[in-house]
């Protein structure tokens, strides 16, 4: 007498309602082991798509900054010929332009200093960690 296998399962599998709840176990661990291993090499195809895209995007910001850096040198010259062509010797042109950029910098230093001193420890994460350090301290009344 011939058995009907239904679903699909090897040479020596059994069929379902046959199968001891070890072997069912073993069966969904190995399943599941595939699709995290599945997943993890859909995640890191993901990642070195996104770490490329991003190397090309900070490649071009790189080149956008060197630019910039490269046209505000020329717009410094083109102000101190300028101050030239309105009637300041060349070299009095460019001392106004010098200084004008030199102001600019102590302007910027200044705000920078003053941002710098209103920072401080961070009060809450040392709040937070003194109250955890009562609670899980022997004999705390914290619990």
């Amino acid at each position: 007498m011939t058995e009907q296998r239904t679903g699909t399962y090897g040479e020596g599998d059994v069929p379902a309602t046959e199968r001891t709840l070890g072997q069912l176990v073993a069966d969904a661990t190995r399943d599941l082991s595939e699709i995290v291993r599945a997943e993890v090499a859909l995640a890191k195809a993901e990642l070195a798509e996104d770490a490329r895209n991003g190397a090309m995007a900070g490649g071009m910001f790189g080149a956008a900054g060197y630019l910039a850096l490269v046209s505000s040198v020329t717009a410094v010259i083109a102000a101190g010929y300028g101050l030239t062509a309105a009637g300041l010797p060349p070299w009095a042109a460019f001392l106004v332009i010098t200084g004008a950029l030199l102001l600019l910098a102590a302007l910027l230093v200044l705000i920078g200093r003053s941002r710098v001193r209103r920072m401080g420890p961070p009060k809450r994460a040392i709040r937070s960690s003194r109250a955890t350090m009562e609670a899980v301290r022997p004999g705390s009344r914290g619990r």
